[in-house]
């Protein structure tokens, strides 16, 4: 192992669930002003995600009073202090960046069936 790559496995997350393009998840990001600190509840769903080391990160968008908020995340920031899955998406690709063209109820997406 080089060293670039121990350095980088030193600063992996590995509580991080598995999660990709259509999921809805809800990412609990922690947020300093000033001296306080407190955390901020983002819900959206992912319309990427990135995959790589240190550098991998998803984007997540919800709508805010009528307008569409898009957020990029780094995956293994130690701001974020944790990341749920609310729900999986039935997509059939990786980057879902048409839904940003779609308005009401042509833009959900099905929840995924689970077969058992």
């Amino acid at each position: 192992m080089n060293a670039i790559k121990k350095i980088e496995a030193e600063h992996l997350r590995l509580d991080v669930p598995q999660f990709k393009g259509g999921d809805t998840v809800k990412v609990h990001y922690r947020i300093i002003e000033g001296e306080k600190e407190r955390i901020q509840v983002f819900q959206g769903t992912v319309l990427r995600v990135r995959r790589g080391t240190t550098d991998s990160t998803f984007t997540v968008r919800k709508i805010s009073d009528g307008v569409g908020v898009e957020r990029v995340f780094p995956m293994h920031s130690p701001y974020i202090d944790r990341v749920e899955v609310v729900s999986e998406g039935k997509v059939r690709r990786s980057r879902i960046y048409y839904l940003r063209n779609l308005r009401g109820k042509a833009a959900r997406i099905k929840a995924k069936e689970i077969w058992e």
